[in-house]
């Protein structure tokens, strides 16, 4: 074969080092506009996994490299004057340049043509003479750009400005430094990666840039600004350049890597932000996945192309993600500068996802200890609970630190979410409910939220859904919510709702999920606040008038009345996934032209009024919380967004409202949900500091692990999980068992069956 790869970063000549090697025949060609010992930034970041993987594909690099390493285990923050330090972590860095230079002399060594200095201007004809030509020029990668129609590239250009910089202070440790100035908050992203040199990176958003006069400083400007905000920090050191000019951070993403004969790698094909120090990393890594592609395939460039991006794409769509939850992490980094210092470490530890509570705790346990005994002593102080001391050594989690919303009084910070049942008898619950609901409750949860449970025949999304428009509802209630509270410490609230558009469907789990109902099976007139379905081929709901708005009001107040009569400790008004209140919320299911549509505040006219009718009748002393589809999902920015749904937080709190349930879609099938670990969490968090309301997370939280991250991060108050509760109805007590936490109740019944208490940890 002939291959040349554009680009000579670590990408492009690693790939030709592990080709050469094993195929010593084939004629390769590295082009690289730059000189050989240019290179722009500092250090590079490796993690053991990573060098794992470098060591089989080559080990003689591999052993340059890592003789060249300087490694540290500990993460430094600092800010406000404090310092904090988390251990437990194992990094290793060298000089970027070096690491060029031992790749470099590995492919002459093997016989690489290297050609520096040559600018790459004619791609077709490149393309026409090599059997194989590599895309690796990098994050500006004019391979890209040429052939664009093919890769359908796509840039995200996001919020903040950096400037990569180098300095002579010698750093033990990853060190984070945030610090406030009169234009606002900077940060840096500092490591150690050979003697007496550092990187530096300094950050900070766009308007801070700008207020600062930066987007108007030389090199020499930025540097003498940096020199003097970080003094203190820098400790008589200077700061270095090296190109060091302010730039905004892309999220690369392409459709396809590869076309005809040539293909991308690295920041050519992919971007991942630099607070993960994973840029390098991926580059080698799609080297060697795309070499061991042509090991299996021969000289089969098409199938190896197809093994190459099957074997990498989703692992590059993890961590991207990851990153892209870092990034926006540091974007939104002042709204945490509030935090005291073992909560900001913690938090900043677990900003990506990857790392939680529990393995934080096997790196780091003293850190853990110290964020448990602030949170526990952050809620007696605050007047949530009574001041609580450890038992038997045990600092207790954040998910059993009691909570106190208004006069309501939780045991701890875990939430049944709703989940429809769907066996409910002309809208009455029965045994099934009882059994559903009550296990949960003696299964130790701190509060329980009721399936949705509408407030008219027509509310309901399918026959058998649960209601709240009789008495004899009430009694079934009743009989539910009296066992709760005789057999459990648990408190338990109910979801009333309306359906809206997407009721009158048929039974979900009989494989026919989504299909209305046909006349002869019982179908009702649907509503909406404009005549158009939910889906194509769906009936269109009615448009409501008046008329329906003066009943359905109504119909939630007569509903809430029932609540309190059955004895329910919370109200939860339904206003997300697309049913009735939610579809008023949103553009793209609200299409009216009077006072209830056009503008956010029109939309949220119906929503609001409902609330304020519930709120009129439900107890002071009772809490009354409102689910929110805080997002659309919607890639062209249509729809619902986080920042509008700070403002439906806002005008939610002022009428009443004491706590938001977050979740997000459900008002249109054309949502692009992105899913993962906690994936709605961010939205929560949004509105807790942007709304300053308390809020309950919801969404892929799958278990106490991540309640705690959410929690001691000070992402939410309440952690709300539905399916982990499907596969464990007793979760919470398994997490006291996990957790060594003894004081936990458990029903009488059970305790032939609790564990001993554990020996204290040392």
């Amino acid at each position: 074969m002939k291959i040349c790869s554009i680009g000579g970063g670590p990408a492009g000549l690693y790939f030709s080092i592990l080709m050469k090697k094993a195929r010593p025949e084939t004629e390769i060609t590295v082009f690289e506009r730059n000189r050989a010992d240019d290179t722009f930034g500092w250090g590079v970041v490796f993690s053991d996994e990573t060098l794992g993987a470098f060591e089989e594909a080559d080990p003689e690099s591999y052993a340059q490299i890592t003789a060249s390493f300087k490694y540290w285990r500990d993460i430094e923050t600092f800010y406000g004057g404090t310092k904090t330090v988390s251990t437990g972590h194992g990094f290793a860095a060298l000089s970027r340049k070096k690491l060029l230079l031992i790749l470099q002399q590995r492919c002459r060594d093997l016989g690489v043509a290297l050609r520096f200095e040559h600018e790459v201007e004619d791609f077709a004809s490149l393309a026409a003479e090599h059997d194989l030509v590599l895309g690796a020029d990098g994050v500006n990668s004019a391979v890209r750009a040429h052939w664009a129609e093919h890769f359908e590239p796509s840039l995200d250009w996001r919020k903040c400005r950096f400037c990569w910089l180098g300095t002579t202070l010698p750093l033990d440790a990853f060190t984070f430094v945030f610090k406030e100035s009169p234009h606002g908050l900077f940060q840096v992203h500092a490591y150690p990666f050979e003697g007496g040199l550092s990187t530096w990176i300094v950050e900070c958003r766009e308007d801070v840039w700008q207020r600062a006069g930066l987007d108007r400083a030389s090199e020499e400007e930025t540097v003498a600004f940096c020199n003097d905000l970080f003094r203190d920090d820098l400790q008589g050191h200077e700061l270095l350049t090296n190109r060091s000019i302010w730039r905004t951070f892309p999220t690369v993403r392409c459709g396809r890597w590869h076309h005809e004969n040539v293909v991308l790698l690295g920041d050519a094909a992919h971007t991942a932000h630099f607070s993960i120090g994973s840029g390098t990393k991926l580059a080698m890594e799609d080297a060697i996945v795309l070499f061991e592609a042509f090991a299996k395939n021969g000289d089969d460039v098409g199938a190896a192309f197809l093994d190459y991006e099957d074997a990498r794409r989703i692992d590059v769509l993890k961590l991207q993600k990851a990153a892209q939850t870092s990034l926006e992490w540091f974007e939104n980094s002042a709204r945490y500068m509030k935090q005291p210092p073992a909560q900001l470490t913690f938090n900043l530890m677990t900003r990506s996802k990857r790392i939680t509570w529990d393995n934080l705790a096997e790196r780091d346990p003293a850190l853990i200890d110290e964020v448990a005994g602030w949170y526990q002593d952050d809620q007696a102080t605050n007047g949530h609970t009574e001041p609580w001391e450890a038992a038997d050594g045990y600092v207790r989690p954040p998910i059993f630190t009691p909570y106190r919303l208004g006069q309501l009084e939780l045991v701890n910070r875990i939430v049944i979410s709703p989940m429809c049942q769907y066996s409910a008898v002309d809208g009455e619950v029965n045994d099934w409910h009882l059994v559903h609901l009550g296990s949960r409750a003696i299964g130790g949860a701190g509060l329980i939220i009721t399936e949705m449970t509408d407030v008219e025949p027509e509310g309901r999304i399918t026959p058998n859904c649960a209601g709240l428009w009789n008495d004899g509802h009430t009694a079934a209630w009743k009989r539910i919510v009296d066992f709760v509270h005789e057999r459990s410490p648990a408190k338990i609230g109910i979801q009333l709702a309306h359906a809206g558009r997407k009721a009158s469907v048929k039974h979900p789990w009989d494989r026919s999920s989504d299909v209305p109902l046909t006349a002869e099976e019982g179908a009702w007139q649907t509503f909406g606040p404009s005549a158009v379905p939910f889906r194509p081929d769906w009936p269109a709901p009615k448009e409501m008038t008046e008329e329906d708005f003066d009943r359905i009001t109504t119909a939630f107040v007569r509903a809430t009345e029932r609540a309190d009569k059955a004895g329910f400790d919370l109200i939860e008004l339904h206003m997300a996934h697309g049913y009735l209140l939610s579809s008023f919320t949103s553009p793209l299911s609200n299409f009216r032209t009077d006072a209830y549509g056009g503008s956010l505040e029109n939309r949220m006219r119906f929503p609001l009024a409902v609330l304020r009718a519930v709120r009129s009748v439900w107890p002071r002393h009772k809490p009354l919380a409102v689910r929110v589809s805080a997002s659309d999902w919607m890639t062209d920015g249509t729809g619902v967004t986080p920042d509008d749904a700070v403002s439906m937080a806002r005008m939610l709190k002022e009428n009443g409202c004491d706590v938001v349930d977050v979740s997000s879609a459900g008002n249109v099938i054309e949502s692009e949900v992105i899913y993962g670990r906690m994936y709605q969490v961010p939205f929560a968090e949004q509105i807790r500091y942007e709304a300053e309301v308390p809020v309950m997370a919801v969404g892929a939280i799958l278990g106490p692990d991540h309640a705690n991250t959410v929690l001691a991060a000070g992402r939410a108050d309440l952690t709300a999980m539905a399916r982990p509760h499907l596969r464990d109805a007793y979760l919470t007590l398994h997490a006291a068992e996990h957790y060594g936490y003894d004081e936990h109740y458990w029903p009488g019944q059970y305790l032939a069956g609790k564990p001993k208490p554990r020996e204290p940890r040392s």
